[in-house]
């Protein structure tokens, strides 16, 4: 939901709203691929945008997934990706609280878990390298929809991870 480019965050250079911002800085993600999908919720100013895209990152809010649908937005991703390595990292606050409650910050108008299943199925074929699935927080996660969410998640990402167009891969060195 959000961008987590921040500069600081209440003060502090590294925190959770910050590791975006620190990773180009210390240059360890290329910046020519960078995408931040599902953003949305609230900015502290016009500059957070002009400013993420400046950090290199492409960005597809929820509303560019609805309005435009999951297949266009695949498409955008893999033209972007291309052949690079590809590491997913899904805060799932990506979602719509209706879809996941059980985050520390909710933001209403996110993708609905079938979006995201769908955009993540659409990477197959893609070289990635690693995924992570952040910030279900089971305190919140009332009659555990975050959580059944997060494991379906985490389990596209291992499918996407060891399968590709031509089936399993083959054992890398």
């Amino acid at each position: 939901a959000h961008l987590d480019t921040g500069d600081t965050y209440f003060g502090a250079e590294y925190t959770h709203g910050t590791p975006f911002r620190r990773a180009v800085e210390e240059g360890i993600v290329d910046t020519e691929a960078l995408s931040h999908v599902g953003t949305r919720g609230p900015l502290y100013g016009k500059r957070d945008l002009e400013e993420d895209r400046r950090l290199g990152f492409g960005i597809v809010t929820s509303s560019d997934v609805l309005r435009r649908g999951v297949d266009e937005t695949v498409d955008a991703l893999r033209q972007r990706i291309g052949d690079r390595p590809l590491y997913v990292s899904v805060d799932i606050d990506v979602l719509d609280p209706a879809h996941a409650p059980g985050t520390g910050t909710p933001e209403a108008g996110g993708m609905t878990s079938r979006e995201l299943l769908e955009i993540l199925r659409g990477l197959a074929g893609l070289n990635l390298v690693g995924g992570d699935v952040v910030e279900v927080a089971p305190a919140y996660d009332h009659a555990d929809i975050t959580s059944f969410a997060a494991s379906h998640v985490a389990y596209d990402l291992i499918c996407v991870l060891t399968l590709d167009s031509a089936g399993p891969r083959e054992e890398q060195t």
